[in-house]
Formats: C-alpha cells, structure tokens, sequence
C-alpha cells in the first residue's frame, strides 16, 4: 500500500483531467486509474468544445494527459478500479491488476457506457454516420436525409429539434409507438413520416449508412441516423459505497459534486445528463475546487 494521497479519481475523461488538472495546479497529490475505453472512442470527431472543435477523442486525450502530466504531483495509472473500502480521510482503491491505493477524497468520473446496441447494422455506423446528438454531429449532417431511431417522450421531443439541421428525416420507433393521440397528430400536422414496425437491419458502405430496412419491408433511404442509445452507468463502485443513484443511473450529486457520503465527489457524464465533453470537462475543474477548499480547509483547521 502506498502512502496517502491527496485524492483519488476513478475515470480519464474530461471531467477526470480537467479534476486532475486544476488539482495538480493546486498542488494536490493524485491517481487517477483509467482504463482508457471513453464511450466516444467510436466517433471520428468531437465537437463543441472551443478551441478543440473537430479534434478526434484520442487527439484530445492525448493533449490533455501531456498538459496534465507537467505536473509532478499527478500520476496515472493504465488500470480499472475494482473494489473501495474506507471513509472521508482514508478511502483505499484496489484495482483489477491487484494495486492499491489510499486517497482522502474521492472523485468518481466515470461516465455512463453503451448498452448493446441491439439493431444489426448499427454498430457498422455507430460514430461514422449514426450519432446520439445533433448538437455534437447535426452539422456534418445538415440538410441530409436523415432517419430518428427514437420512441417516446425522447421521440418526440428530438423530433423539434432535428429540423434545425435537417428538414428531411423520418422517425422509425423499431416497434409500437409510445405517443399519445395528440403527439401524432402533431407530428402529421408537420409532415413528419414515422414507422412503427421493428427495425430489420440497417445497410450502410463504409461506415455510410445507405437505408434502414424495416420488418415489413418498408426501405428508408438516408445518409444519416441520430438514435436514442441505453446507457448504463460507467461503474458500479458509486452505488457500492453506498452514493445515491437517480432513476437514469446518475450519481446524485449537488452543485457542487458532492455525494451523500462523505468525501466522495462525482463530476461529468456520471454525474449528469448533459453528455457534452465541455460541460464535464466545466464540472470536473468545479468539482475540483471544491474538493480542494476542503482539503485546505481541513488542514487550517488541523494547525491550529
């Protein structure tokens, strides 16, 4: 077991470096212990982040780790966290390669993680021309043909925003729909052509989708999917510990990262259900702030 660090912090995404950046910049001792599989991995490109519009997600951790590592208090370590006993002061991470780790704080960034995605032909497009946010990849795809994989309350309200890229799309629910007699009406009255049978497959070239093939044979020709993935939290370790979890598989946190146990923090895609790289990078260095007053704060009071 090695000596006591400042804090620990499960997850190497935004939320996890731009932590580790602002406390390696106050001087903090930390590990952070990332297996380095971030859910964008599949995309080509990551976008709304200014300065870093169109970077690749492996260009963009890249960076971050190098600008990160110029300080010497921060350590990374290439592993997954199994197992963390302890409390606020003394936690202890043990990871999957048998190392171990005692922190004071806790900071988890681990993100949320596809579930299967359970359409064939998906995958081959997933991160290529099918995509989960319009305000992420809308624009490589405006005024496409474009094809919604939604159903529900997620449905229809993607359905109001998608004409802001494109005008020319469909909605396919992959079975019966879940809307209310007034919801299509509305959709009919804006001329929105949508299909309740299950989902076939999905043809594509490449990675370029060519057409979504529907059980009943209908044949919907696009050059572009947004689809409503399941997402499952990136770790189990939050609920382990005995942090609150909301109805989405989010930590609960408040605005300041805080979980209901003491000493432990969450901060980005794990925390919220924003899902944009700049607001878990914002919520990281936030966190990070607050995780580090109180370290101050706890060793003022100690001097006196």
């Amino acid at each position: 077991m090695e000596a006591l660090h400042d804090v620990g912090i499960i997850g190497g995404g935004p939320a996890g470096l731009n932590a580790a950046l602002m406390l390696g910049r106050a001087r903090k001792t930390v590990v952070v212990v990332d297996e380095d599989r971030p859910r964008n991995r599949v995309t080509h490109e990551s976008h709304g982040f200014l300065t870093r519009d169109g970077i690749t997600p492996s260009e963009f951790r890249r960076i971050a780790r190098e600008q990160v590592t110029a300080y010497p208090s921060v350590r990374f370590v290439a592993d997954r966290a199994v197992t963390i006993t302890g409390t606020d002061g003394d936690f202890q991470i043990t990871t999957a390669q048998g190392l171990a780790f005692r922190v004071k704080k806790l900071l988890f960034a681990t993100g949320m993680k596809d579930a299967p995605l359970g359409i064939e032909g998906l995958i081959d497009v997933y991160g290529s021309s099918a995509f989960v946010c319009p305000y992420c990849d809308g624009w490589e795809l405006r005024d496409q043909p474009l094809v919604l994989i939604a159903n529900g309350a997620k449905a229809h309200h993607m359905a109001k925003i998608l004409p802001g890229w494109s005008r020319q799309y469909a909605i396919c629910t992959n079975g019966p729909d879940e809307w209310t007699d007034e919801q299509r009406d509305e959709l009919r009255q804006h001329n929105v052509p949508f299909f309740d049978s299950p989902i076939l497959r999905i043809d594509s070239q490449d990675g370029k989708v060519q057409q979504v093939v529907l059980e009943d044979g209908s044949e919907i020709a696009c050059t572009g999917i947004f689809f409503a993935p399941t997402l499952v939290p990136g770790s189990d370790l939050p609920e382990a510990i005995g942090c609150q979890i909301t109805e989405t598989g989010a930590v609960l946190v408040d605005s300041f990262g805080k979980t209901n146990v003491p000493g432990v923090y969450s901060a980005g895609d794990s925390a919220s259900a924003a899902y944009q790289l700049i607001a878990a990078a914002a919520a990281g260095a936030l966190t990070a702030v607050t995780i580090n007053s109180e370290l101050l704060e706890a060793a003022w009071n100690n001097e006196i």
